[in-house]
């Protein structure tokens, strides 16, 4: 499924536990394209025994079955995905809502690869549905932002 256009939603993230070995990353890129499997995002980080490839892909239910050939260790998570405008506070804008209802990020990402120039943002909360409502509700824009809109018109001839 894909992320639309001011749109919040859950979905699956694998998270897959990798050799820090040069050829494994390779293959496990290289198997989800050969199975035509889009990535919406993606991150990787390491330790000094591991790497951990988190990705959320376009269909949830081909990658677990791409990952599961593979033979690789994988876990699956639910994360929340928004788009979000590709501008500077529009990340403050969620994690201070997602704050000011009580909801805890416990690690988020960002691509700038969503639709119409957006960004989308994968979000690991402490509570993915009530996340989903909150965002969903409509917010103002950014004083800042409002107050650059008014400054920014033409001044009128009197």
């Amino acid at each position: 499924m894909k992320a639309n256009n001011g749109t919040t939603r859950n979905d699956t993230q694998f998270s897959v536990f990798l050799a820090n070995k040069p050829t494994v990353l390779a293959r496990v890129c290289q198997q989800l394209a050969d199975d035509k499997i889009n990535i919406l995002a993606l991150s990787m980080m390491d330790s000094t025994e591991h790497g951990v490839l988190r990705l959320v892909a376009e269909s949830p239910d081909r990658a677990r079955q791409c990952l599961a050939r593979l033979n690789v260790p994988t876990a699956e998570t639910t994360v929340l995905l928004t788009t979000l405008p590709n501008r500077p506070g529009a990340l403050a804008d969620i994690v201070q809502r997602l704050a000011n209802n009580h909801i805890g990020v416990t690690y988020a990402y960002c691509t700038a690869g969503a639709p119409g120039g957006k960004a989308l943002g994968i979000f690991r909360v402490s509570d993915p549905q009530k996340a989903t409502k909150v965002l969903a509700e409509r917010q103002p824009r950014r004083k800042f932002e409002a107050l650059a809109t008014r400054t920014s018109a033409p001044a009128r001839r009197k």
